[in-house]
């Protein structure tokens, strides 16, 4: 079979957050800028923050970016099976590209016993297009208590044939007996996979870490590829699931250049956020200081604007926003005239009703929701996937749209439910001929479904001007942020890795 000769290297870790994505992000962009076609690949992922892809279905956000780093479409079969935790009825499982069930843990353990084939085939179609597929690990090969129905690490590493590169944190500690353990609890026959590592997020001089090499060496008999010191641009970069946004620093400052930040953008952490990349945009602002709200914290009086992100579970998420008392922060920020915006799940929560009949997110029933839209949400019907070009519109003669017509925007879908309302008849956006969007009677309020679109450099920038427009700079061009970010990442790993090593170990596959 052609595919079994196809040079293909999976890096897996010692854990979770241990830095994979970012490493095969850069490495996708390194080998093909050597010409070479390069594919991405995760057997299995777990995260919220999904992308829908350009043949119709969905994938995890961190696929998506190590296609646009190789330079090519995404497409369902990079990331064939996606986990979307939900509430009480466990996780979505996304199946190359479509929602097959929702099971919780036990039952999905039973379950991806029978999704092997279909991992194995979309490899296959990726392979086949492809110098060099680089396939991510999920978790750690290390859960052996997990091995026998695994298809995430050693188990896809078997079945495709596939050398494995371990990858360590140091930023964590222990980097050593991390890998040594990992080696130590492997089975020999999943030892024969595991030819390397490499050490990431490495601080301060690298030859202090030689000796740990020869203890490493001594012991696993496994090879260095490099240690891959720490990058600072990964803040750049999107990040793959709702971890990044525990940490501090994510995307607070504590000032910007000694000065009060002209806007301020609160947004509630909410349990099941989905997509929050939609805040980079925002974030890479010079001007803009986002505070991502954590339970047990106020919303503050301050602030510009409250953004209400997507969610995976709309019900829960708003209950929990109400148990958090984050319904009378933003009421009484919406009474002191500020302004507030939800996006997809988001912009749910800001009508008067969530309604669940059917039991699509868990128990049928119906929540109240925000009241500031004058609009009702019904969960119901087939999941809407869909990339998608549009432009602002501004509703003649009433006063409430803050924006010009016809500013471009781009984006994309990815949402159950029908929202429907008295203001729904301020849309704001035109999305290829369909309304999208509602705004509130006094203009201070404002939703839509549509993903990404503070990624438009000039929908972005007019809509913050809409905020305050004074002594602003509207010259930040996020998406070409990225991809010089992306070069920057893949200069970085040229200078901290052995990619030739890398390539040659990937030429080995099945040999």
């Amino acid at each position: 079979m052609k595919t079994q000769a196809v040079p293909a290297l999976m890096l897996q870790g010692t854990g979770s957050d241990v830095g994979k994505s970012l490493l095969v992000a850069g490495l996708c962009r390194a080998f093909s800028r050597r010409g070479l076609r390069v594919r991405p690949f995760k057997p299995q992922n777990m995260s919220n923050n999904a992308a829908v892809t350009d043949d119709g279905g969905e994938i995890g956000r961190a696929q998506a970016l190590q296609a646009r780093a190789a330079g090519v479409p995404t497409s369902v079969h990079m990331n064939p099976v996606l986990l979307k935790p939900q509430s009480d009825i466990g996780a979505q499982v996304v199946v190359q590209g479509k929602v097959l069930t929702s099971a919780k843990a036990r039952d999905y353990y039973r379950l991806k016993r029978d999704l092997l084939p279909k991992v194995i085939d979309s490899f296959e179609v990726m392979a086949a297009d492809a110098d060099l597929v680089l396939v991510e690990g999920a978790g750690s090969p290390a859960e052996v208590n997990l091995r026998a129905s695994d298809i995430a690490n050693m188990g896809f590493a078997e079945a495709a044939k596939v050398p494995v590169i371990l990858v360590g944190d140091i930023d964590r500690g222990g980097v050593i007996a991390s890998i040594v353990g990992t080696h130590a609890l492997l089975s020999d026959g999943d030892r024969t996979w595991l030819k390397g590592y490499v050490i990431n997020k490495f601080r301060g001089d690298v030859s202090l870490f030689e000796t740990a090499t020869d203890i490493i060496e001594k012991t696993c008999d496994l090879k260095s590829y490099g240690i891959a010191t720490y990058w600072p641009g990964a803040q750049k970069l999107p990040a793959e699931d709702g971890v990044a946004l525990e940490k501090a620093g994510k995307y607070q400052r504590a000032d910007l250049n000694g000065a009060r930040a002209i806007i301020r953008i609160a947004v509630p952490h909410l349990p099941r956020i989905a997509n929050f990349d939609d805040l980079d945009p925002l974030a890479a602002e010079d001007d803009v200081e986002l505070l991502v709200i954590k339970p047990g914290q106020v919303i503050p009086a301050d602030c510009d604007l409250v953004l209400l992100p997507g969610s995976k579970s709309t019900m829960a998420d708003l209950r929990f926003l109400k148990e958090q008392g984050w319904d009378i922060d933003i009421i009484a920020h919406h009474r002191r005239g500020g302004r507030v915006m939800g996006i997809c799940g988001g912009y749910q929560m800001l009508g008067r009703v969530v309604h669940d009949p059917d039991g699509v997110e868990g128990e049928p029933g119906s929540e109240v929701a925000l009241g500031l839209l004058d609009v009702e949400t019904v969960m119901a019907g087939n999941k809407h996937l869909s990339k998608i070009d549009g432009a602002t519109i501004n509703p003649a003669g009433d006063g409430s749209a803050y924006l010009a017509a016809d500013i471009p925007v781009t984006g994309y879908e990815i949402h159950m439910g029908r929202t429907d309302g008295p203001d729904r008849a301020r849309s704001w956006l035109d999305l290829e001929g369909a309304p999208d969007g509602a705004i509130s009677s006094d203009g201070l309020v404002m939703g839509c479904y549509l993903h990404g679109l503070f990624g438009s450099d000039a929908f972005r920038h007019a809509f913050l001007a809409t905020i305050s427009s004074s002594d602003r700079t509207a010259n930040t061009q996020f998406e070409a942020g990225v991809d010089a970010a992306l070069d920057e990442l893949a200069d970085h790993l040229e200078a901290c890795l052995d990619l030739d090593g890398m390539l040659e170990l990937a030429k080995s596959r099945g040999k």
